[in-house]
């Protein structure tokens, strides 16, 4: 290759926080790194995202020790990506929760992801021989699924396709608070390598109808307050259009993949290139909207070899 990936010499080590955005709900938030979150009842913990590695997910089980002593009881994913994924061995919870859609993802395409994600971003998997393997709910629902811990309501909720055909989100309707995962970001890229760029928006404006009091995103700080979510939402629907629009112009016009790439960088490097990750998503988020134009409707699987093929392709 000419040159690497942007993401494997992206070696620096990020400082991260853990705030309260909601009673007992905490979210663990690391400068643009894979964020996970805490909700705490009156009985027992639900962690939201699991990290990339045992050793990772270790960070954020020393945080929660420090607010309560109350048992991990439940995991809940919000979609199959590997750095969400792979560090859930070290909850030790009973019961992990996933989409029906993102476990069947898994069965399709989570090794692939997982090789791929490993070369690409090797940092994200700080002690990676300690993952025993795959991770695999314990229950998996359609639409809408309810838990209770103690007296405390969660909502697991799937509002459209977006990041993936697999996300769900986690709402606590006594705090007004939600976890989007990927779906929403904050001054951080969103990877839609798996993306679906014509449902996105519309997932977006369903997360915004629930006029929420915060968001734990994806990626990016906690959004505390209306006026934070709304432009997180804002934000990330522009970076979609921004995405989506040129690629989709040089794909419906018959142009190269590479013709795609140079129109999607005229128009979200004055806007983008100081987000987070930026440089990591461009190539697969150009990759997959390229596709998306020309009526592949489900992505492709990426696998370490695509990834290979695909950046050189962009470097002619």
């Amino acid at each position: 290759m000419a040159k690497a990936f942007a993401s494997q010499g992206d070696l620096a080590e990020k400082k991260t926080t853990f705030t309260e955005i909601g009673d007992g709900i905490w979210a663990f938030t690391a400068e643009g790194d894979p964020n996970s979150g805490v909700i705490i009842s009156d009985d027992s913990v639900m962690v939201i995202e699991a990290q990339a590695t045992p050793r990772l997910a270790q960070k954020v089980i020393d945080e929660i020790r420090k607010v309560t002593d109350k048992p991990i009881s439940h995991l809940a994913l919000t979609h199959y990506h590997a750095v969400r994924v792979l560090g859930a061995s070290a909850f030790n919870a009973p019961q992990v929760i996933m989409s029906e859609k993102a476990r069947a993802m898994v069965v399709e395409r989570g090794q692939e992801d997982w090789d791929s994600e490993f070369q690409r971003f090797p940092r994200l998997f700080e002690g990676h021989e300690s993952i025993p393997g795959l991770t695999w709910p314990t229950t998996t629902f359609n639409g809408k699924m309810s838990v209770y811990l103690g007296k405390r309501r969660i909502d697991m909720m799937q509002l459209g396709r977006a990041h993936t055909a697999g996300d769900m989100v986690i709402h606590v309707p006594d705090a007004n608070v939600m976890f989007t995962g990927d779906i929403v970001e904050y001054h951080s890229a969103c990877y839609c390598g798996d993306g679906h760029f014509h449902d996105w928006p519309a997932t977006l404006e369903a997360i915004r109808a629930f006029d929420l009091d915060a968001i734990a995103p994806g990626r990016g700080d906690a959004l505390v307050g209306p006026e934070m979510v709304n432009a997180a939402l804002d934000l990330t629907g522009n970076f979609i259009r921004s995405t989506w629009r040129p690629a989709a112009k040089v794909a419906k016009a018959g142009g190269s993949l590479k013709e795609a790439w140079d129109a999607v960088r005229a128009e979200c490097d004055p806007k983008f290139a100081d987000y987070a990750i930026y440089e990591h998503c461009l190539p697969f988020n150009v990759a997959r909207a390229y596709d998306e134009a020309r009526d592949i409707d489900t992505p492709r699987i990426w696998t370490a070899q695509r990834d290979l093929e695909m950046w050189e392709a962009l470097q002619g």
